[in-house]
């Protein structure tokens, strides 16, 4: 018996179909007889049901490494019988070591735990390659970077976005708008400025002879829209403003107007009102910002529509100064 297979016997942990085997083996040897075999079959069943019933609770030497381990000893030999196994592994038939086995393996799945602990295990697969990182958001044109918007997941908005907002206008504008983040509308069309807000602004454009597609680019702080239009935290527009500062790169503007107190109060890094804001001259990557009212606050404060119309005047003022063409000249 190998001597794993000894070792399983002392603890009476052998299965039932090696004791058979090993029954069936020494019968075959012509050192046992018959009525061995019957008797190691009895013994091995009643071992089954056995260990079957609960155990005794009792305390156990922990195993000893397999060195120590001695083989069992021959019947005529005398050994101590220190219990219920030892007494069943001097009754039982010793196998002939030179014979070659002659029962059958068990199926795969059946004492699995019990296979030769020696034998070699697969290697464990290949470690999995670190993925290339992505280049800089401000290495990217305009086609790679509205790739890499579309798939941003660099803050929780990911999770509720039905679209990204990426932008929409002149690629080559004078003029760039920058408003908050998407609302509803926004998030469904994907295109910043849609529904009552969108047609009011394309009319503020029109009274300057420009339009959404004509000298004008259009984009957001924000390229998704927040949960139940709140305001976006300082997170989000930490992680979103790199392909903002990208988009102003590529477009190069004359001018850039911040609609809303939000996009004045993030493009500029500051908690001032935007009544303080407007009227003046500000810069944001280097180019002169007006700041002035979102078109959806004018939907509910039309009062307030004659100050955004000074604020368009004041930025038209600053275009002009910083080269911008007149209306009949422009792109």
């Amino acid at each position: 018996m190998a001597l794993h297979e000894s070792v399983l016997e002392e603890f009476g942990l052998a299965p039932l179909w090696v004791r058979r085997g090993l029954a069936a083996r020494q019968a075959e040897a012509g050192q046992g007889n018959a009525s061995q075999t019957l008797r190691a079959d009895a013994d091995a069943d009643a071992d089954d049901e056995r260990r079957a019933e609960p155990a005794p609770q009792t305390t156990r030497e922990p195993l000893r490494a397999s060195a120590d381990v001695q083989p069992p000893q021959a019947p005529h030999e005398s050994a101590p019988r220190l219990d219920e196994t030892a007494t069943r592994r001097e009754t039982q038939p010793q196998p002939d070591f030179s014979a070659p086995p002659t029962f059958d393996a068990p199926p795969d799945d059946d004492f699995a735990w019990f296979d030769d602990p020696t034998a070699s295990t697969p290697a464990p697969a290949e470690a999995r390659r670190d993925a290339p990182a992505l280049p800089a958001v401000h290495t990217l044109d305009w086609d790679a970077l509205a790739e890499r918007v579309s798939g941003c997941e660099a803050c929780r908005l990911c999770e509720k976005r039905t679209n990204t907002v990426f932008g929409v206008g002149d690629r080559e504008a004078d003029w760039m708008l920058i408003g908050e983040a998407p609302g509803e509308n926004e998030d469904r069309q994907g295109e910043p400025f849609v529904g009552p807000a969108g047609k009011l602004l394309d009319n503020m454009l029109h009274s300057l002879a420009l339009a959404r597609g004509t000298n004008v680019y259009i984009a957001n702080v924000i390229k998704c829209r927040p949960p139940g239009n709140r305001n976006p935290q300082p997170d989000e527009v930490a992680r979103c403003e790199p392909y903002l500062q990208r988009q102003v790169s590529l477009v190069k503007p004359k001018l850039i107007v911040a609609l809303g107190r939000f996009a004045a109060q993030s493009l500029l890094k500051t908690d001032a009102s935007i009544s303080s804001l407007r009227g003046r001259v500000h810069t944001y990557e280097g180019v002169p910002v007006i700041v002035t009212y979102h078109p959806a606050y004018l939907l509910r404060s039309l009062p307030d529509k004659a100050k955004a119309w000074t604020d368009l005047c004041l930025a038209r003022a600053t275009w002009l100064a910083n080269g911008g063409a007149p209306s009949n000249e422009s792109k």
